[in-house]
C-alpha cells in the first residue's frame, strides 16, 4: 500500500520523503482547503515535483475547494502549470471542477477528495465513469462498507482512506460553523476550527449561561478524537485500500516525521508495536480512535480540546554527521548534560546522545543552546543523516 503524507510547505515535504512516505499531497497558493498552511507557489510546485520524482515518489496537489463561478477565472493557466510540473494527481471535491478538469485537461489524474462524501458504490462508479482514477473515501465508512464497495468496483478505480490524524466533527469536513461564527469559510480553505472551542448552553428565558462540564477541563461537544489505524493496516489492505493517507498539512515537521516513521515501519514489518504506539504518543495528538471503521460504536468519540505529546522537538540535523560531530538547527532549548533521543528512518532510531559539547554559529563553545533556529554543532557518535531529528522527554 502507498503511504501518503501531508506537506504544508517544502521543508515538510522533504521531511515526509526522508522518513519513508511513498507520496505527498500539498496545495498551491489557491484552490486548496488549507489556506493558512505555508503552501507552494508556482515555482515551488515545480521544485517539489522535481524533488519527488528524483526520489522515486509521487506528488498530488489539492484543488478541493467548493468552487464558485469566480474560481474558474485563471484556472486554465494553473492546470497547465500542474501538467508542466508533471503532477501525479489532482485532489478535487467539487463535481463542477471534476467535470471541467476531465473535459478540458484529460491528461491530469483526478482523485476525488473525501470532501465529496463518497459513501456508496454508485457514487464511486459515477466518478470512475467520469475518468477519475482514485476515490478518497468518506471517513464515515466502515471496513465492511469499503470491502463491499471494492468488490462492486473491482479495479475500475483506486480506493484511498485516511488512517491517522485529526477528524472533523462535521460530515466528512463539510462544515458551516467557521463561516457562520467568523466569516471564514472552511469550505474555501479558511477554517478557524471553531469546533475546538468551549461552548455554553442557555435556556431561552434566562440570561445566564451554563457551561457544559464533564470534568475540570469542560466538555468540548464538537471536538473529535484523532484517528489512528496503525494496528489495522492488513485489514485495510484486505478491504481494498491502496493508499493510506495521513492528515496534517497544518502540523509541524516533527509531527510529519514521527507519524510517517511509525507507519513506514509498520508497513515494512516492524515487529514491536509497543514501540510504534509509543512513537505516536511522542508527537502532538488528541486521544486516539478508530473512527467509523469498525462501526459507529465508539462512545468516547468526542475529546477534550487540548492536544498532548510526551516528547519535545529539540533539533533537526542539517548536515550528515562526520568526525564525531553533527550540525543541527535548534528548535527548543537544550544544554550540556542533556540526553537527546534520535528519530531517524534507519538503525539510529531511538538511540540517545548525551550532550557533552555545543559549538555555536560563531564557532564558540557554549553550555546552553537557547537561540531558536541557530545552527549549532554537537558531539555525535552515530552516522546521523540530514533530516534526522533530536528530541527529549517532556518535563
Amino acid at each position: 500500500m502507498e503511504l501518503l503524507a501531508p506537506a504544508g510547505n517544502f521543508d515538510k515535504l522533504v521531511t515526509a520523503v526522508h522518513f519513508g512516505a511513498d507520496a505527498v499531497y500539498f496545495s498551491g497558493k489557491q484552490f486548496g482547503l488549507r489556506a493558512f498552511a505555508g503552501n507552494f507557489d508556482d515555482q515551488e510546485i515545480i521544485k517539489a515535483m522535481n524533488f519527488l520524482h528524483e526520489h522515486g515518489k509521487k506528488g498530488y496537489v489539492t484543488l478541493n475547494i467548493v468552487a464558485k463561478d469566480s474560481d474558474f477565472v485563471g484556472l486554465d493557466e494553473y492546470l497547465k502549470l500542474l501538467i508542466d510540473a508533471k503532477v501525479d494527481g489532482l485532489i478535487v471535491s467539487d463535481v463542477g471542477l471534476i467535470y471541467y478538469v476531465r473535459k478540458n485537461f484529460p491528461s491530469l489524474n483526478v482523485h476525488v477528495s473525501t470532501q465529496a462524501n463518497v459513501n456508496n458504490s454508485q457514487s464511486a462508479k459515477f466518478f470512475a465513469d467520469l475518468g477519475c482514477t482514485r476515490i478518497v473515501l468518506a471517513r464515515e465508512l466502515s471496513l465492511n462498507d469499503i470491502k463491499k464497495m471494492h468488490e462492486t468496483l473491482g479495479d475500475s478505480v483506486e480506493l484511498e482512506a485516511f488512517v491517522h490524524g485529526a477528524m472533523c466533527i462535521s460530515y466528512s469536513g463539510r462544515c458551516l460553523l467557521s463561516n457562520y461564527l467568523t466569516g471564514r469559510d472552511s469550505n474555501r480553505g479558511a477554517c478557524v476550527q471553531a469546533c475546538r472551542w468551549k461552548y455554553y448552553i442557555r435556556e431561552e428565558n434566562r440570561t445566564d449561561e451554563l457551561p457544559i462540564e464533564e470534568d475540570e477541563r469542560g466538555t468540548y461537544i464538537l471536538n473529535s478524537k484523532d484517528m489512528c489505524l496503525i494496528d489495522h493496516l492488513q485489514e485495510l489492505k484486505d478491504a481494498g485500500i491502496v493508499s493510506l493517507k495521513i492528515e496534517g498539512r497544518m502540523k509541524s515537521d516533527y509531527y510529519v516525521a514521527s507519524v510517517v516513521n511509525a507507519y513506514r515501519r509498520a508497513l515494512d514489518g516492524y515487529k514491536d508495536y509497543d514501540v510504534l504506539h509509543n512513537e505516536l504518543e511522542k508527537t502532538s495528538h488528541r486521544r486516539y480512535t478508530t473512527g467509523f471503521y469498525f462501526g459507529a460504536d465508539d462512545k468516547e468519540y468526542l475529546e477534550d480540546s487540548m492536544p498532548v505529546q510526551s516528547y519535545v522537538f529539540i533539533a533537526k540535523v542539517v548536515e550528515d554527521a562526520k568526525d564525531g560531530f553533527v550540525k543541527v538547527e535548534m528548535r527548543n532549548r537544550f544544554k550540556v548534560g542533556d540526553t537527546l533521543e534520535i528519530l531517524s528512518a534507519d538503525e539510529n532510531f531511538l538511540k540517545t546522545i548525551k550532550i557533552e559539547k555545543i559549538i555555536d554559529s560563531k564557532g564558540e563553545e557554549i553550555d546552553d543552546a537557547k537561540r531558536v533556529q541557530e545552527i549549532v554543532t554537537i558531539n555525535c557518535p552515530y552516522s546521523l543523516k540530514k533530516g534526522d531529528i533530536l528530541r527529549t522527554e517532556k518535563r
